[in-house]
């Protein structure tokens, strides 16, 4: 068995790692709950937003918390943009899932063509930045991370709970045309969601160039447990997949201090199927 401080900072290790799993997957989740889109260009638009944030702190030598102020307001445009074409088009659900693909293909061909298929890391001031807890250590860049995830998460919940516009939003997803002839702007306020979800994935971006070394390829590699911790966390709601996914994060760096590390990856997927199986309304 292992020792206790191991088991102590493989939890905490597991609860930031978990926050950027419910980072990741918080505009999924609004996109799929509140507008009917499955958008697997979420991904591709948080690795795309960590190299434009690498590609400015390491070139144009900008703090990458500055970037921030660049990237998101692009990404929500990207994000307005992306909702455009599914509505000038008329892409069904299943439909989303196939087009977002592909997107999600495009785009990691062009960081490939741009940055080469090599792994990149970003040198930052604030990775050298670490804290004794104890026992234990905590490092800035994680602690960040799960201050987005929580910021983001618990902001987005008291907008959809508590505001004019975050009540809107929810009565258009539960029945537009009605909510349209009480003069709910139905797609202005797809476009402000839509919009909102790129953004969040600018700041996942960030947070992944700090944290870890960039290559094209693990955008597919972090799909599968992003999308467990969405459809765990409950669909449109901010704060399920942040929950979820510190579920699976510290259930995953538990696995790996206790038994073999090759069995980590099995935990995301076998939480989804036991709650499958004991709850399976909440996914109808």
């Amino acid at each position: 068995m292992p020792s206790a401080t191991l088991l102590g900072q493989s939890v905490l290790s597991g609860v930031f790692i978990g926050a950027l799993y419910g980072l990741l997957g918080l505009g999924l989740s609004l996109s799929w709950g509140m507008l009917r889109q499955v958008n697997l260009a979420h991904f591709a638009l948080a690795f795309l937003g960590a190299y434009v944030t690498f590609q400015l702190a390491a070139v144009a030598k900008i703090d990458p918390f500055v970037t921030l102020a660049i990237v998101a307001p692009a990404f929500f445009v990207l994000g307005m943009a992306l909702h455009w074409f599914f509505l000038r088009f008329s892409v069904t659900l299943l439909n989303t899932l196939l087009v977002t693909f592909g997107i999600t293909s495009i785009i990691e061909a062009g960081i490939q063509w741009y940055w080469t298929a090599d792994f990149h890391r970003m040198e930052n001031a604030y990775a050298a930045v670490r804290w004794k807890l104890g026992p234990l250590f905590l490092a800035l860049t994680d602690v960040i991370t799960l201050g987005f995830a929580l910021a983001l998460a618990l902001g987005a919940w008291a907008v959809l709970r508590f505001t004019d516009l975050g009540k809107a939003i929810r009565a258009t997803t539960e029945d537009a045309p009605i909510a349209a002839a009480f003069g709910v702007n139905e797609k202005l306020l797809g476009f402000l969601v839509s919009g909102f979800a790129a953004s969040v994935a600018a700041v996942a971006g960030l947070c992944l160039a700090l944290n870890h070394t960039l290559a094209p390829v693990q955008i597919y590699a972090w799909m599968g447990v992003v999308f467990a911790a969405v459809m765990m966390g409950g669909l449109g709601r901010p704060i399920g997949p942040l929950v979820a996914g510190i579920v699976i994060g510290v259930s995953e760096a538990v696995t790996m201090a206790v038994t073999n590390p090759t069995w980590a990856p099995l935990v995301s997927f076998s939480l989804l199927i036991v709650i499958l199986l004991l709850r399976p309304a909440r996914f109808s």
